[in-house]
């Protein structure tokens, strides 16, 4: 199981026994989120509710787990092509772009809140919500997939955040594409600037 993963889990399967906001929804999935595994053979999740400021993260152990959904596994599902053209500019931007996704033989799904409803089928969509994509890539993207990934936000019809996960961790799209010197790496271990994210541990910046 790996970051943006959802899980579905068993009854009282939160370790640690603190007690859960009164929010959240015991029938929704979890998130995987990164975090540091300090030696517990626990799984890192976050909770979220109904609001955005209603989000809690918590442990939970392997075994708990009832069933995971990948984003890539909601892309080729395409949940959205049942639910687009209702005033959702996420789904419609969503639709838009995913056969040029696939086109370009990369691996991706959706995340953040699309993925969330798509996932789980709950309402909580609304004409303004964002569109988060994950690109796996553990190689350096190629020419011809930058040039596609920086095209994805022409004419799209709402706020589209593309995070690239190298295996060593996630970076933001647009903080690639802006050509610093650094960008900023989340990792299991925490937050990192490096110079190049397929090849964290290299002392050398990019030029």
């Amino acid at each position: 199981m790996r970051a943006h993963d959802l899980l579905w889990l068993r009854p009282a399967a939160c370790a640690g026994g603190a007690a859960l906001p009164d929010w959240v929804e015991p029938d929704w999935p979890v998130v995987v989120r990164r975090a540091p595994q300090a030696g517990r053979d626990l799984i890192p999740v976050g909770l979220r509710g109904r609001t955005r400021n209603q989000r809690h993260a918590a442990w939970v152990a392997p075994a708990r787990v009832a069933r995971c959904c990948t984003p890539e596994a909601l892309a080729l599902e395409r949940g959205w092509e049942r639910r687009c053209g209702g005033g959702l500019g996420c789904l419609d931007t969503l639709a838009r772009i995913a056969p040029m996704l696939d086109a370009a033989g990369l691996a991706w799904g959706p995340t953040g809140s699309v993925g969330f409803a798509l996932a789980s089928g709950v309402d909580i969509l609304h004409p303004q919500s964002d569109l988060d994509l994950l690109v796996r890539a553990e190689r350096p993207l190629d020419a011809d997939q930058i040039v596609l990934l920086q095209s994805l936000k022409l004419d799209a019809a709402c706020r589209l955040d593309v995070q690239v996960d190298t295996g060593h961790g996630g970076f933001a799209l647009d903080e690639w594409l802006a050509g610093r010197r650094t960008v900023l790496l989340k990792t299991a271990d925490g937050p990192r600037l490096v110079g190049n994210p397929w090849q964290p541990d290299a002392e050398a910046c990019r030029p």
